[in-house]
Order: C-alpha cells, then sequence, then structure tokens
C-alpha cells in the first residue's frame, strides 16, 4: 500500500455513498472519499488528503464512464468542468437527477441505522416538497451567506475551503433573492452578505454583521401564524420547511398517547415553531416548556406563544434536564411519564448525556427532528438501549442539490 499520495490523477471506480456528501472508492486497499462522483461511475480524481493512513480523500477532475443518473451541473460555478479549486460549494449534488439524489440520502440514512442504531430503520421514503421537482430542485433557500475576497469579489466559498469563488447565479435562492444582489459589484468594508427572504416580510440585503445585527425582527409566517425571528437568527432555511415540519411532528406525536396537562417539553425550541405544532394540533389547554440557550429566540418564542399555557425558558438543554432530574419529588417524576417531549437538536444531535436524561425522566413518547443521519442514529441507539422503542421514521428533502436530509422520528416507552 502507498504511504504518500500519488503525484498524478488516479483512475477509480466508484461503490458508494458516504455521509457528507461524498463517495466511496478503493485504490490499492485503500478507501478513498470522492467528491462530486456518483456510484457507478469511473472517474479521474485527484487525491487532495493522504495524511489519513486508513484513507484518503480526492476530488473528481474527469467522468470517464458517467452514470445514468448525472446531468449538468445546477449550478455552472460548481460543474467538474472547472477545477474543483474554482468550483462553488453548497451543492454536492447538483450533478445528480433529483430523484436519484432522494435514494442516496434514503441510503445513507439506512445505513447510519444499520451502524448506530443497532437495527434497521422503519420503512421510509425520502419525501419531496411540494413544488421542489417542478422547479427542478430551485429556487427553495430563504437564506444565502456570501464571503468577500480580499478584492471585494463576493461569492460563495469553494468546498472544504475559504477560497471565494465568483458566481453569476444563485440557483437554489428563492427568486426575490436572486434579484437582490448584483453579484458582480464589489463590495467595501465587509466579509459577508446576507441575503434573507422572510415569508411575512421584505427581503433583505446585509452588508456584514453589524448591518444584519442592525436589521433586527423578520415575520415568518406557517399557516395562520406569523412568528418572529432575528434577521440573523434560525428559522429553517427552505420556503417550505416550518410547514412540512409542523405537519410531521403533528403526525408524529401518538395522540392516545399525548396528556395536554403533563409536563411537555420542547427542546431546542428556537422562536417556538414545534410548540406551536403541538399547540395547533391538541389546543389552548396544552401544557409546554420551550426551552433554548439562545436568550434571543426565547424572547421571540415567548412573544410568539402568548396564547395557551406555553412557556419559554432560556437554559441549555443538558442544564435544564439537570436541574428538572433535581427538583421533581417522587410524585412529579412519575407523574413525567405522561409527557411528551419533542426535540430538534443542533447537527451533533442530542448526544449521551441529554438521551440519558430524557430515558431517566422516561416521558410516554419522544418525537425527535433531525438534520443529520448519523446524529440521529447514535441518539435512537441509546434511546433504544434505555427502553424506547422506535415506532415511526419520516425523511424529507428539505434540501435539493446538496448532501442534507431531515427526518422526523417517534420513539415510545416500551
Amino acid at each position: 500500500m502507498p504511504t504518500s499520495a500519488p503525484e498524478q490523477p488516479i483512475e477509480l471506480d466508484i461503490s458508494n455513498v458516504a455521509h457528507g456528501g461524498i463517495f466511496v472508492a478503493r485504490h490499492e486497499g485503500r478507501v478513498v472519499f470522492v467528491s462530486d462522483a456518483i456510484p457507478g461511475e469511473k472517474v479521474l480524481a485527484r487525491v487532495t488528503d493522504a495524511r489519513k493512513k486508513s484513507f484518503w480523500r480526492a476530488e473528481t477532475v474527469a467522468v470517464l464512464e458517467p452514470s445514468e443518473h448525472r446531468r449538468d451541473h445546477v449550478w455552472a460555478e460548481a460543474s467538474v468542468d472547472r477545477d474543483p479549486t474554482e468550483r462553488a460549494g453548497g451543492a454536492e449534488f447538483g450533478h445528480i437527477a433529483l430523484e436519484h439524489q432522494r435514494t442516496l440520502k434514503h441510503r445513507v440514512l439506512s445505513e447510519a441505522f444499520e451502524k448506530f442504531a443497532g437495527g434497521p430503520a422503519p420503512a421510509f421514503t425520502v419525501e419531496a416538497i411540494a413544488g421542489d421537482d417542478e422547479a427542478g430542485g430551485r429556487g427553495w433557500r430563504t437564506r444565502v451567506r456570501l464571503h468577500v475576497d480580499e478584492n471585494g469579489r463576493m461569492g460563495p466559498y469553494a468546498a472544504r475551503s475559504h477560497r471565494v469563488v465568483p458566481v453569476t447565479s444563485l440557483p437554489l435562492a428563492t427568486p426575490r433573492l436572486a434579484e437582490l444582489v448584483e453579484l458582480d459589484a464589489l463590495v467595501e468594508g465587509a466579509a459577508s452578505i446576507d441575503l434573507i427572504d422572510p415569508s411575512g416580510s421584505d427581503a433583505l440585503l446585509c452588508v456584514g454583521p453589524d448591518d444584519l445585527a442592525a436589521a433586527g425582527t423578520v415575520i415568518e409566517r406557517v399557516g395562520d401564524r406569523g412568528f418572529a425571528v432575528d434577521a440573523g437568527g434560525f428559522w429553517q432555511v427552505h420556503r417550505g420547511a416550518a410547514a412540512t415540519l409542523t405537519e410531521a411532528v403533528q403526525r408524529a406525536i401518538d395522540g392516545a398517547l399525548f396528556e395536554p396537562r403533563a409536563d411537555n417539553l420542547d427542546l431546542y425550541g428556537g422562536v417556538g415553531l414545534l410548540a406551536a405544532a403541538v399547540q395547533d394540533r391538541f389546543g389552548d389547554t396544552v401544557r409546554m416548556t420551550s426551552v433554548e440557550a439562545d436568550a434571543g429566540a426565547t424572547r421571540h418564542a415567548r412573544r410568539n406563544l402568548i396564547a395557551g399555557n406555553i412557556e419559554a425558558e432560556t437554559a441549555r438543554v443538558d442544564r435544564y434536564l439537570t436541574n428538572l432530574l433535581t427538583r421533581l419529588s417522587p410524585v412529579e417524576r412519575r407523574a413525567f411519564r405522561d409527557a411528551t417531549v419533542v426535540l430538534d437538536p443542533p447537527r451533533a444531535g442530542a448526544g449521551t448525556q441529554v438521551t440519558a436524561q430524557l430515558a431517566q425522566l422516561e416521558p410516554a413518547q419522544i418525537v425527535y427532528v433531525a438534520c443529520d443521519p448519523v446524529a440521529l442514529a447514535r441518539d435512537a441507539g441509546a434511546f433504544a438501549a434505555s427502553g424506547y422503542e422506535l415506532t415511526s421514521l419520516r425523511a424529507f428533502d428539505l434540501f435539493p442539490h446538496t448532501h442534507h436530509v431531515e427526518a422526523v422520528a417517534s420513539f415510545v416507552r416500551a
């Protein structure tokens, strides 16, 4: 087995897709993770990272035998025809037919469960969002950050680098955002440009972090509800994501197990989207505490959830659960067994501490919204080891032309 990277590109047969939007091949016994490929293809690839003994990283420089699923890249500036250092990042599946993108995302999520959750996932499909297929997976992104290089040129970073790639189009951005910015303009005095297209407010172009902070609050609408959120705060980026996840969480809760007067929890609650989803399904009698570490988001949640019996607290979730476990009396601990917990953790997942704390509290059911397949599978394995059964799994293609996939999983106490 060679110990250093070859100087010339190597031919590789792509065998699989891996988590993170990369593809798998082997070269002289070593695993090679390759970008811009598709399983079944033969490509010519340049090795870019040979520091690990067990694997290399490489970038496709030419496609020798293309897959039937290969398409012209949705973003010309990210095409395999360009040198890898000049390819725009953020659309790493843009060379793959949309339906096959979902097949690959299904494979990644399924294999994550096999490897990390201790068993297969329930049957599921990766569901398209209404309108995406008709639009070719374009025009869905409501928030875009562009970076500015030392010459004042704006653009996305190249994949896996901080090199700014000037572009002439933003195909994944909503039409309002695509029309908002002159991509060939030069920028002075800022390192970034933020484009924001809220569903209930005017579109914004913010030059630099101070401008973004000064933009204040925008309104996002989901059905009949309006949600205030900081212009630079977290909100689901796909134009249809908030409505999709609202419906998915509502369906994921087993109504026969739901007790409105229990100490129900919405963890990593943000500005209150999922707490509102629970309230809208079960009514104003629902008791629920939404827990969020970001104080600004909590302030908005208190206003967004003003009706009914829902409270919002600023706290790290692990610390909140530690305090909860400490202060609950034995009677209150038994009563908590009637509770429903909804959680939407960051990409790293809830993790071992939070999953263990929830297992100690023994809620009747847990509904988990996940943006990372491996993190979800690991946490699902932890719940299974603690006596919870995975009863349903849905996945959504909220990020067309990227490797990302969103999932909603339901667990009940066995």
